[in-house]
């Protein structure tokens, strides 16, 4: 199978080895993820008998040169601020946030060249962190397919930039919009 074509149907623990291991971990370029809800995903170690924060590792990769964005639309969990004011992205120009309260599209691009599009938020429940008695049931599917990645590519950077809020319906309701953390 050519690998422009390529798309993969992922559940529940594959979900994390595809945008966790395969994805974060192993950028070398870029990483942008839409999500709705963010929380303080564990990232556990090769032998799994410790863990850090997905904030921790997004900085890590920040600072290997790594330009990451991450687009969200709740207000981040009360442990997922903590760790943005401990390890987030101040005084790191490649790791920025952005807070549009419509988005609701689940999706991660790596490099450019590979996407996850599915259910899960970036949440340890969302993306299979967590056991199997406690996360959450979720799909998705892994594409290295130029054309798509491309209109993922268009909708994250039409929000990221805000060409969105102009024709938005809900603009007056929203609090700030595109909200950017100040830690």
């Amino acid at each position: 199978m050519d690998n422009r074509d390529y798309y993969a149907y992922l559940e529940n623990e594959e979900i994390y080895q595809a945008v966790i291991v395969d994805g974060i971990l192993r950028a070398a370029e870029t990483i942008d993820i839409a999500t709705a809800n963010v929380k303080d995903l564990r990232v556990p170690s090769a032998t799994r008998k410790t863990s850090k924060s997905i904030v921790k590792v997004l900085r890590e990769q920040a600072e290997r040169g790594v330009k990451i964005r991450l687009l969200h639309s709740g207000v981040p969990s009360e442990r997922f601020i903590e760790s943005l004011k401990k390890y987030g992205p101040a005084n790191v120009p490649n790791f920025r946030m952005r807070r549009c309260p419509r988005v609701h599209f689940k999706a991660a691009v790596f490099d450019g060249a590979r996407a996850y599009l599915g259910s899960a938020n970036l949440t340890g429940a969302g993306f299979g962190a967590k056991s199997a008695r406690n996360r959450n049931f979720e799909t998705g599917v892994l594409v290295e397919d130029e054309g798509t990645i491309r209109k993922i590519g268009r909708l994250f950077n039409s929000v990221w930039d805000g060409a969105e809020c102009t024709r938005c319906g809900r603009k007056k309701f929203c609090p700030v919009p595109l909200e950017e953390p100040n830690f």
